[in-house]
């Protein structure tokens, strides 16, 4: 049977889409690998919320057009990427599909076309190229079939697709387009899927996942849609742990706050991204928040689950930021000191507002700004990861660590990745670990 690779650039969302791909390709007959050199089709499933993202998804492409092109593979971008550049990603990337993101359920469909094209085509003859980026209604219920390997114990189960926000320095309203929810028996049922196959972890996706159903649900009992299902998610027998990501702090209200308080499978981790500390900064990204109603999120949060961690999105280097606004994000960081943080330079993004802004920060100021910052939240990290040394910690085992096979990996309710020795008897359960020691990023402890 024909082999398909799929490279995965970018958020869980795109990981997601990739699995869901994949699947679709398994039930054709088709077989997945990793050798480049085996395959008989290659796709790319691209990211666009940075330049960097894109430029390492063209160079891969070139590279595979390069070696595979004259074999007859067929080459493909999928994602963000395919659907910001449509056809012009034939010329720069010599490729034959190109599907954005509401495409990923007519993948299989192309590639079948494309390689009985190929069958009965000789090498001379002009190839078929596929595009498809147009918009499909009902696009968001097609993400929901899963490739579960053996003793898998956490999965991503997609709730939306699309944002409304608009923030300035975003692409993903363009690539993803608007907010559309999936119904809530629909996700309960391929969460009891995933259960009943083992899984004991679910991680909700949205692009801004608590704002899951504004437009489409009502509010019940002065539940949001999103805190709904949440409480039908957690009902699920058998789920240990529910997780959520990626959020706003605009969707952080009364219910959802009260919700970590009692559903004790909602997983003692939030990500609340920051992106600055500076009002006018945040204004200017039309965030929809202040640095003072962020921090007192935060104390909301605690006040309800004291030992939560918070990890955040930062950039640095936004257009017109002074040295004030960026201390103004130090200070945040300061006062919240997150458990982890993502920081990025800001990256010009084509057709986002920010993008035509006046006063755009030079790369080495954006640098400079991204190590200091850097320095300052590594040794915060560094200093509570200390803490938990000579304690004991639940661990969902997740299988083999990526840096050592030899050991093995989970994560804390709390979302610390910890590395410990173990049979393989051991992946897939909830394993107590004693805590021996701690790199600065990660723990390392032995099973009690």
């Amino acid at each position: 049977m024909p082999k398909v690779l799929i490279k995965t650039y970018g958020c869980q969302m795109n990981e997601r889409d990739s699995e869901q791909v994949s699947q679709m390709l398994i039930a054709r007959g088709y077989e997945m690998t990793t050798d480049e050199a085996q395959a008989d089709v290659i796709l790319l499933n691209t990211c666009s919320v940075r330049d960097m993202a894109e430029q390492k998804a063209l160079g891969k492409m070139r590279l595979l057009a390069h070696h595979h092109r004259a074999r007859g593979v067929v080459l493909g971008f999928l994602g963000c990427m395919a659907q910001s550049r449509g056809a012009a990603l034939m010329k720069e990337g010599k490729v034959d599909l190109v599907a954005g993101t509401q495409k990923f359920h007519r993948v299989a469909d192309y590639v079948d076309e494309l390689l009985a094209h190929r069958r009965t085509q000789s090498m001379d003859d002009a190839r078929l190229t596929i595009v498809d980026v147009e918009e499909e209604a009902g696009s968001q219920e097609t993400i929901h079939d899963h490739t579960v390997r053996e003793r898998q114990s956490t999965a991503f189960v997609s709730i939306m697709q699309g944002c409304n926000m608009r923030c300035t320095f975003c692409i993903v309203p363009q690539t993803r387009g608007s907010e559309r929810s999936r119904a809530i028996p629909e996700i309960v049922r391929e969460v009891e899927e995933l259960v009943s196959r083992g899984v004991k972890e679910v991680t909700l996706l949205g692009q801004i996942v608590n704002l899951y159903g504004r437009h489409e649900f009502p509010k019940l009992d002065g539940k949001s849609p999103f805190v709904q299902l949440l409480e039908a998610v957690h009902a699920v027998e058998g789920l240990k742990r529910l997780r959520f990501t990626s959020p706003h702090p605009i969707g952080y209200k009364t219910d959802l706050i009260e919700a970590f308080a009692r559903l004790p499978k909602l997983a003692g981790h939030v990500h609340l991204p920051l992106q600055s500390g500076s009002d006018r900064i945040l204004k200017a990204m039309h965030r929809g928040y202040t640095a003072g109603q962020y921090l007192q999120l935060v104390r909301q949060m605690r006040e309800v689950r004291p030992d939560l961690a918070i990890t955040t999105d930062i950039i640095v280097g936004y257009p017109g930021e002074t040295d004030d606004d960026f201390q103004a994000t130090r200070r945040v960081c300061e006062e919240v000191r997150f458990d982890n943080a993502f920081i990025f330079g800001y990256s010009k993004r084509k057709e986002t507002p920010a993008a035509e802004m006046p006063r755009q920060i030079e790369e080495t100021i954006k640098e400079a700004r991204l190590q200091n910052l850097l320095e300052l939240t590594n040794a915060i990290i560094k200093e509570k990861l200390e803490t938990a040394v000579d304690t004991r910690v639940e661990v969902l085992c997740e299988g083999p660590s990526k840096n050592n096979p030899k050991r093995l990996t989970g994560r804390t309710e709390s979302n610390k990745i910890v590395i410990f020795e173990g049979g393989d008897r051991l992946i897939g359960q909830m394993v107590e670990i004693q805590v021996t020691r701690t790199s600065g990023f990660c723990l390392y402890g032995e099973p009690v």
